[in-house]
């Protein structure tokens, strides 16, 4: 017999999530709204108009503290920590030594030799004993258990917030900073997954259903749940952890050397000294050593493909895999973000779809595939 299965942990807004009627799954460990009566396709699209407010309190937050925490950080990611000025925010990729990628992040110079991490959720066990076990000696690592995350995502989402948190509004995109709403103190930065505007708030979880209530009664936004973030954070050619990335991937396979700085690069002021240093600048060097790289794909037939559709060249060869489709509630076409051998990764390739036996063409496409609407100043 099998051990049974853990019971599911509840985040602070468990009891509204049930309130609204919410339909909860597991998800990473915890039971997680996936959508409201209103629907999916509802939910997606009120994001894209208005504004939603997403539980992502599932999620790992912590704090690096002293003197040595931005050095410290540096030596488990191939970003930029010493550069980022106080009050920004950045992407960041925990790597393995082989250059696998264990996590993605995002992290934020608080000042005061203090670093914030937000971790995904599945993974913050994890994380937390890898950045102890490997830095745990150069700077405090303290997790925040019982802390709640909101997103707050959407062309609407600064109107509704200011009401409550007057300021915030001057925020721009990855920058953040304390505020305070009925004595509470938040911690807010001027970010999200969904591709659109927003704001996400790390609030203490005794707080949490309050915060969330307060936003709720504005009139722009509505509860969404992780059904539509996934095709909001797809439409926008964003990673989903353990479906686009994970450890057997590397950030160049993965397509994000973007999140790579010239600091950390060959020749770079500061480069190499994290994971897999060697492997992973060396496939940046030259594209070459890659065999494999993440695309987008845009399907010719009204087919959505899922994940892990195989895919196929003309003559009926296996040469990638779906790793995230759907069909796009934006566009009102199937969508995918996939890997394919390097051959096939340019632009306007096409490819086959294998759905239940039949070939849907798709061809290689530019992501994001909906226009970003990040809040720049």
């Amino acid at each position: 017999m099998s051990a049974p299965a853990a019971p599911l942990l509840t985040t602070p807004l468990n009891a509204l999530h049930l309130e609204l009627g919410a339909r909860m799954v597991p998800f990473a460990g915890y039971s997680m709204p996936v959508q409201y009566p209103a629907g999916l396709m509802a939910e997606h699209l009120h994001t894209r108009q208005a504004a939603g407010l997403f539980d992502v309190s599932h999620m790992g937050q912590l704090k690096l503290v002293g003197p040595d925490a931005a050095a410290a950080f540096e030596t488990l990611v191939p970003v930029d920590v010493a550069g980022l000025p106080e009050g920004k925010q950045r992407y960041g990729l925990l790597l393995n030594d082989e250059g696998g990628i264990i996590d993605d992040l995002m992290f934020f110079n608080q000042g005061g030799d203090t670093l914030f991490v937000i971790v995904n959720g599945a993974c913050k066990a994890g994380d937390i004993a890898h950045i102890q076990a490997r830095i745990g000696s150069r700077c405090q690592v303290v997790p925040m258990p019982g802390h709640g995350l909101l997103a707050l995502q959407g062309p609407q989402a600064a109107a509704a917030l200011a009401r409550l948190v007057p300021g915030v509004e001057k925020l721009v995109f990855m920058s953040g900073g304390g505020f305070a709403w009925n004595g509470v103190e938040l911690f807010i930065t001027r970010s999200g997954y969904t591709g659109e505007d927003g704001f996400e708030i790390s609030v203490p979880g005794a707080q949490a259903e309050a915060l969330a209530r307060a936003l709720l009664a504005q009139p722009e936004v509505k509860p969404i749940g992780l059904g539509a973030r996934n095709s909001l954070r797809l439409e926008a050619g964003l990673c989903l952890y353990g479906n686009d990335i994970d450890t057997t991937t590397t950030p160049p396979e993965g397509a994000l050397n973007w999140a790579i700085q010239k600091v950390r690069r060959t020749g770079g002021a500061r480069a190499g000294g994290f994971p897999g240093a060697d492997k992973v600048l060396a496939q940046i060097d030259d594209p070459a050593l890659l065999t494999r790289k993440r695309v987008g794909l845009i399907a010719k037939e009204r087919v959505p493909v899922r994940e892990p559709a195989v895919l196929e060249n003309m003559d009926g060869q296996a040469i990638g895999q779906v790793t995230s489709g759907l069909l796009s509630p934006t566009l009102n076409q199937p969508i995918a973000l996939a890997y394919v051998q390097s051959d096939y990764a340019a632009p306007g390739t096409e490819v086959f779809a294998m759905v239940r036996g039949k070939p849907v063409p798709m061809v290689v496409a530019p992501t994001p595939f909906v226009p970003t609407r990040y809040y720049r100043g």
